[in-house]
């Protein structure tokens, strides 16, 4: 491809373009890249649109055919592989720009919530290009003396009177001991203080009964919507499924079975995980990680649980659904509703998330019931996407709105009731914002 020239040369837009494509170049060639083919062609792609004038074109369903092979069709709300790549991108181009590149005179990253990358002037290697050199030590006179260097006037000049130095020491230590003693308490707090406790992770996280955190199988979910089957409880705990013919598969295209036999999940639950095991750590209780498939009737008798996922993804939410007033369905088509079985005053019977709704709009539900054996309880976090269900996440994880809808629905004594609601949000490349509550239900 040629270069488009004025009268002189080369024209400065295309020199600017090709210095670009070049540092892309020496971008995938360091050893930042050496050993990952997929990142350096995820850089490649979105650089070469992105500088052909055809940023708009970059999105995550873009990436997925054009890098990952996905079908022009395939649905990125269930297979989310690019949101995780491009957060290893952006800490491999972290990587190359502190390290092998940090002489770069531009740097290319790639914000947070968008795939469009950025080419920017690097501003750690102008700062390191104008830091002044270090002053000169001025050495001491030989030791042989017995006498001591005596610092340049300059810095004798600037040193603070030895008043003010004594005063900003006290000043540094009063606010240390002030630091110290809130952490002390925040750290107390769980066991000097019942009023202190959080009024929904005491109940599920206790230091003398273990708490089962399921996340969703995002195999069974892709195995559904390739075959167009739905899978209930008693079939997916026989595993019957995974062993179903489902014919003759055309070359170049996955095989349902061995959909339904990998043991995969969503980013969205892995972060969920990941704040879980942080609150029972907090809480002094025991944690335990149970792939849905691994799990058993009796631990929801006995654990108190967190099910992560509808029950397309999770199918033991089943088992607590003849309780539920918002549950799920249409679970396999190009839209998922969340029914309202006793609607209330002017609450809708259904809202329905339709993944061609140019408003992205998403549905969270939020349920805190009995377990099973009524020893304990269980937490349900679904959606009707992976954005739909970190909808429902967000709102329970973030007390500026948790402990208010508590506050409105606890009991006299203080203690909280079994409860259900329902969340509306927007969809954002694949993270839920603006998130509200439709509707609600105390469940005794």
């Amino acid at each position: 491809m040629g270069v488009a020239t004025t009268r002189d040369g080369p024209s400065s837009k295309n020199v600017a373009i090709e210095a670009k494509r070049e540092l892309v170049q020496r971008v995938v060639e360091s050893s930042a890249f050496a050993k990952s083919e997929r990142l350096s062609s995820f850089l490649i792609c979105i650089c070469d649109l992105a500088l052909s004038g055809r940023a708009g074109e970059i999105n995550e369903q873009k990436i997925g055919t054009t890098v990952f092979g996905r079908p022009q069709d395939y649905d990125s709300s269930i297979d989310g592989i690019v949101r995780p790549q491009a957060s290893r991108l952006r800490q491999r181009l972290d990587l190359y720009f502190n390290g092998e590149g940090a002489n770069e005179p531009v740097r290319i990253t790639l914000p947070r919530g968008s795939y469009v990358p950025v080419f920017e002037p690097n501003r750690g290697q102008s700062r390191a290009a104008t830091l002044p050199s270090a002053p000169a030590v001025n050495p001491a006179v030989s030791s042989s003396s017995g006498t001591i260097a005596t610092p340049p006037s300059s810095f004798r000049s600037a040193r603070l009177p030895w008043i003010l130095v004594i005063a900003l020491l006290v000043v540094l230590l009063v606010a240390l001991l002030v630091v110290g003693a809130r952490s002390a308490k925040r750290v107390t707090a769980d066991t000097s203080s019942p009023a202190t406790l959080h009024p929904l992770w005491s109940l599920l996280f206790r230091p003398n009964q273990r708490t089962i955190v399921v996340p969703s199988d995002t195999g069974l979910v892709m195995w559904q919507s390739a075959t167009g089957q739905t899978i209930d409880l008693e079939r997916y705990v026989s595993g019957s499924y995974r062993a179903q013919s489902t014919g003759d598969i055309p070359t170049g295209q996955v095989n349902p079975a061995d959909l339904a036999s990998r043991r995969y999940t969503s980013i969205v639950d892995l972060s969920i995980v990941k704040q879980l095991t942080q609150i029972a750590d907090a809480q002094k209780s025991r944690l335990v990680l149970s792939y849905a498939r691994d799990l058993r009737v009796d631990d929801l008798k006995e654990a108190n649980a967190i099910l992560i996922g509808a029950a397309a993804a999770n199918p033991w939410v089943e088992l607590f659904e003849p309780k539920m007033n918002f549950v799920f369905a249409d679970a396999h088509i190009r839209q998922y509703s969340v029914l309202n079985r006793a609607p209330t005053g002017t609450e809708p019977a259904r809202w329905t998330s339709n993944y061609d709704d140019p408003q992205h709009r998403v549905y969270g539900v939020v349920g805190f019931l009995p377990n099973l054996g009524g020893t304990g309880s269980v937490l349900i976090v679904e959606g009707t996407s992976m954005a739909g269900t970190q909808c429902a996440w967000d709102f329970v994880a973030d007390d500026s709105s948790f402990l208010p809808f508590i506050n409105r629905i606890k009991r006299p004594d203080g203690s909280i009731p079994h409860f259900q609601l329902v969340l509306d949000s927007t969809n954002l490349t694949g993270s839920a914002i603006k998130r509200s509550i439709l509707a609600w239900r105390v469940m005794d």
